[in-house]
């Protein structure tokens, strides 16, 4: 589990089975500084988050467990929102 900065939104019409109705925001991967580590990533909302948020990501073989009962073929998801980080 890592923190995250939702920096946008993505729209897509088009979906593999298993992701229809789901939200997908861009997320800015940050360390416990809240400061940028590593490359933009999408991933799907499953808290609701808005941009601007700072968010817990689950990834790889996780981030889709989180999302259903069926595999869908995702690497990261938005699995809450953070109030507080206290280092």
């Amino acid at each position: 589990m890592y923190l995250g900065r939702v920096i946008g939104s993505v729209v897509a019409t088009r979906r593999v089975s298993g992701l229809e109705g789901a939200r997908f925001l861009v997320v800015q991967p940050v360390d416990h500084h809240q400061q940028p580590s590593g490359p933009v990533e999408v991933a799907v909302d499953l808290a609701s988050a808005s941009p601007g948020s700072l968010v817990m990501l689950e990834g790889s073989r996780e981030a889709a467990l989180a999302c259903d009962f069926t595999f869908v073929p995702v690497d990261a998801a938005i699995v809450g929102l953070v109030d507080e980080v206290d280092t």
